[in-house]
């Protein structure tokens, strides 16, 4: 979906970027994707998966010198707990630093009108065009081979073809997206609501924009090979580097330029070629230095990377099966997410030419990226640690210390996604205000419903995300494209149907709900295929934490509604106010769901946060 992602399912963000959340490669901006704090039970608990590094789960370690040898590159099987407080650690830092990108973005060019709807077609569509190349090439295919390799005799040659070839094929297809950039946009823009101007605004944006999907994939790539050497903290730092070049660009828009009114910029006519090249060049320019920032953290690792080409010895025969079914689900997923687009731009020109306001596609992205917060703070950081470590039981043939691994996954992120959806759904109003500050009470009330309707289907994003990897490490690509099939048509269906029922003004809510809808329905599917699959699943002990964990999260929903109406939280008058009103709910909110795991006695709470209590007694 970041996301995602998506929202961009994930990483960015997460799903790196803004798009609409499809397994968030990461960081939604990724950046799917897309990280939250060292959860779990103890490492012991998780069963003997060692993969390549050795029995009984021990890290293998990790050559400082790039010798090409197999113990040089091996897998290593990191604690959950260690490795997600190291990918939360810089997560957290690029995630602050990106709200503030996403203030000023929307400084620049508001959450309403033509400009900032072009320019969110555009920059979105390298998330969208990624995701095909990332859940189906990447994600499926050669990550595997990479952490194949990386235990291989010839380590050293198999890494340096498999990315030389990888990155070449992403320069190549880079280079046709950008050809191909009008097609692509209209594509996206397909209503008569589009006018002609509107539709050149949006395409020039993209030539600046869809070179990002050659620095998304390098990104990708790199972190990959660093996370499977069991270093995070460079995967979840990077997007600082983006965040950074893009506070420098925006900020440089608002100083000659001004901020946008409050309904957005929809007379297009006195838009300039420099105000163009500044917000869509600002925007790539930051994904290139996300991606180069990873250059030098795995040159800094040992890792030494040559140019060479050659397609033997790497492996990639044997997963060319895979490919097929994984990209033609992703296919249908971005068809769902084209209808999506089509639906929210039609109804969003149709108000601006009546004069009303309306969320439209930007409205929609900025209300996906408030939503992916918790999922990237979260889940994308137990998803980076766990993915190599279920790959490599898989190829081990430990059955049991994948199932181990996918129960810890699913009650750690448990704790968190169960709590993070009640109080986006409490809290949507001032934390919509304390994040944007420059909207205004009515741009609030018409992204705030739309965050509510998404945070219905928090909870299934992040275990579908999960289990969906789990898929990825036994190289299942038909399930997975038969069981998006019936998602993609599930929020189709339902999106079709609120649009001719519902007035415009509630089809962006609309599309949170399909989009929330089709998360469940896809989680539902996917689990019933992974009990089969690991012919069996803890699940008892995850339905359990699940319960509770509801349980606990609506005292502390109830006690954070109540703050709210006490403080008159829910009438949007001012930036300071709303800041207050978020912070005071939040902290009650989190007390009471404290007291409640504690009262209802989850240990997974004592499990989560054992790790960052280490830390800071030291």
């Amino acid at each position: 979906m970041t996301h995602s992602p998506a929202q961009p399912d994930d990483g960015r963000p997460e799903r790196p970027g803004d798009g609409f959340p499809v397994d968030p490669p990461t960081a939604p901006d990724g950046s799917e994707g897309a990280s939250l704090p060292g959860t779990g039970v103890p490492e012991a608990t998780t069963g003997g998966a060692g993969g390549a590094g050795g029995a009984g789960g021990r890290d293998t370690g990790t050559s400082p010198q790039g010798d090409g040898s197999a113990s040089a590159n091996a897998v290593r099987r990191t604690s959950l707990g260690r490795g997600s407080v190291v990918m939360t650690l810089g997560t957290v830092a690029s995630r602050a630093s990106g709200l503030i990108r996403s203030m000023l973005l929307v400084a620049c060019v508001g959450a309403l009108g033509t400009v900032a709807d072009a320019f969110d077609i555009a920059n979105k569509l390298p998330n969208m065009l990624f995701a095909l190349i990332s859940a189906g090439v990447l994600q499926a295919v050669l990550i595997p081979q990479i952490l194949r390799a990386m235990n291989a005799s010839n380590a050293r040659e198999r890494l340096d073809k498999l990315l030389s070839l990888t990155g070449l094929g992403l320069l190549l297809l880079t280079a046709v997206l950008v050809v191909a950039a009008p097609l692509i946009v209209w594509l996206y823009t397909t209503s008569d609501q589009w006018s002609p101007e509107a539709r050149h605004l949006a395409t020039v944006f993209a030539y600046w924009c869809i070179p990002q999907v050659f620095f998304y994939g390098l990104y990708m790539l790199l972190g990959q090979v660093l996370n499977a050497r069991g270093r995070f903290g460079a995967y979840g730092l990077a997007p600082v580097a983006n965040n950074i070049v893009s506070l420098v660009g925006f900020g440089a828009f608002l100083l000659v330029w001004g901020s946008a009114p409050d309904n957005g910029i929809t007379d297009i006519s006195s838009w300039t070629t420099a105000q163009t090249t500044l917000l869509a060049g600002t925007a790539t320019l930051g994904i290139a230095a996300q991606a180069i920032v990873l250059v030098f953290a795995l040159r800094r690792s040992g890792f030494r990377w040559r140019f060479r080409l050659g397609l033997r010895g790497i492996g990639l025969r044997a997963a060319g099966t895979v490919v097929g079914w994984t990209i033609g689900s992703v296919v249908l997923e971005q068809l769902g997410i084209l209808y999506l687009s089509n639906v929210l731009g039609q109804g969003a020109q149709t108000a601006i030419r009546a004069g009303d306001v309306v969320a439209g596609n930007a409205a929609y992205t900025q209300a996906m990226t408030i939503y992916l917060l918790p999922h990237s703070l979260v889940v994308v950081s137990i998803v980076t640690v766990l993915f190599p470590r279920m790959t490599a039981a898989v190829h081990a043939g430990n059955l049991d210390a994948v199932r181990a691994d996918m129960s810890l996954g699913l009650r750690s992120a448990g704790v968190f996604s169960v709590f993070s959806a009640v109080a986006l759904v409490v809290l949507a109003v001032p934390l919509t205000d304390t994040l944007l500050p420059t909207l205004s009470a009515e741009q609030v009330a018409a992204i705030a419903p739309i965050i509510q309707a998404m945070a219905l289907g928090l909870v299934a994003l992040g275990a579908t995300v999960l289990v969906r990897r789990m898929y990825f490490a036994f190289e299942d690509g038909r399930s997975i494209f038969g069981i998006q099939v019936i998602a993609t048509v599930s929020m189709v269906l339902v999106l079709w149907g609120a649009v001719t029922v519902l007035p415009v003004s509630w089809w962006a809510v609309a599309a949170g709900g399909a989009y929330a809808l089709s998360t469940w329905i896809s989680l539902l599917l996917r689990v019933r295929g992974m009990r089969r699959k690991l012919h069996g699943m803890d699940g008892r002990r995850v339905l359990r934490l699940y319960v509770r964990a509801l349980v606990g999260a609506l005292v502390a929903g109830l006690l954070g509604w109540l703050t709210i109406r006490l403080l008159d939280g829910y009438d949007v008058t001012s930036w300071g106010h709303s800041v207050l009103v978020t912070a005071v709910a939040g902290v009650v909110m989190v007390l009471g769901y404290v007291l409640s795991l504690k009262v209802l006695h989850v240990r997974e709470l004592d499990d989560a946060l054992a790790p960052v209590l280490r830390r800071l007694k030291r």
